[in-house]
């Protein structure tokens, strides 16, 4: 059994399909690991997720935060959408209210015990093991997964609280794991997140580190996959591997086996002429969330 984890799809179905193709895909005994935001800014954000929910069991998907935007639109209770949002198909789509409920259905966090691989959309903050990780996602997931799910996104958008602490309760807690699984780039050295700056490491702000450079981070020897991250580049880090080579941007859509090494890294060129916001590529993010 081959297992592959693909970085965001974005709603790049076409890219998908070709690297599935170029992997030689089996579903009935191989894996692929989506690693978050399947969905928006592409144009064909349904299909995506119609192909995911297909493979059942040898699709293995974590949720993003332009997933969780879709699911807020969703729910009803937030009525924004951003210029470059094309989450609109998906929502009124036939077999949108399916979609929907197999999209809030996936997990935050992913771990492997026998591939010894995790997998999250964003990053984790340094305090938290790959078991503590895991139970803090399930406290998320399973507000998702409740009849409380539209509630959840009155209170997901903001950016505090920006550091951790055992007692956080409520939505302050809830949004704090969330905003670490899926926002994640950079930590302050003294360990709040911190979510503004989007950029590569060589202009970071002064005392800002990648999550993943973290001083005494307690996953430093555990092997994770993550995606959101376009402007860090694709490779391996240590024992993570970033994913996001800004498919929905004309770049391309990149892959890595991760069930033997050495790791075999994959890619698919995407076609910038099916894709609606690739020459908007190099300007800046305009959204206080994406």
């Amino acid at each position: 059994m081959a297992v592959y984890a693909i970085g965001d799809i974005q709603g790049c179905y076409d890219e998908l399909v070709a690297m599935l193709d170029r992997i030689n895909f089996d579903s009935a005994s191989d894996q692929i690991w989506l690693a978050g935001d399947l969905v928006n800014r592409g144009p064909r954000s349904a299909e995506v997720l119609r192909l995911a929910r297909h493979l059942g069991p040898a699709c293995i998907a974590v949720l993003g935060n332009h997933d969780l935007h879709l699911l807020a639109n969703a729910a009803g209770v937030v009525d924004y959408q951003h210029r470059m949002d094309t989450i609109e198909p998906v929502l009124s789509a036939p077999d949108s209210a399916e979609l929907i409920d197999w999209l809030r259905h996936q997990p935050l966090f992913h771990h492997d015990e026998k591939l010894s691989f995790s997998m999250v959309h964003a990053g984790i903050p340094a305090e938290w093991s790959i078991d503590e990780t895991l139970e803090r996602a399930a406290e998320v997931e399973s507000v998702l997964k409740s009849d409380r799910w539209r509630e959840f996104f009155v209170h997901m958008y903001g950016n505090k609280p920006k550091r951790w602490s055992p007692d956080l309760a409520g939505w302050d807690r809830l949004r704090f794991i969330t905003n670490c699984l899926t926002r994640l780039r950079y930590c302050h050295e003294d360990g709040r997140i911190a979510l503004k700056f989007k950029g590569a490491p060589e202009g970071k702000p002064l005392h800002q580190r990648p999550w993943f450079e973290m001083p005494k981070r307690a996953t430093i020897n555990d092997r994770i996959v993550f995606g959101h991250w376009s402007t860090l580049g694709v490779g391996q880090y240590g024992n993570v591997f970033s994913l996001d080579s800004g498919a929905v941007w004309g770049e391309s859509l990149t892959a890595v086996r991760i069930d033997e090494s050495p790791y075999e890294w994959v890619s698919v060129q995407a076609n910038p002429e099916s894709l609606p916001f690739a020459k908007k590529k190099n300007e800046k993010k305009r959204s206080r969330w994406f």
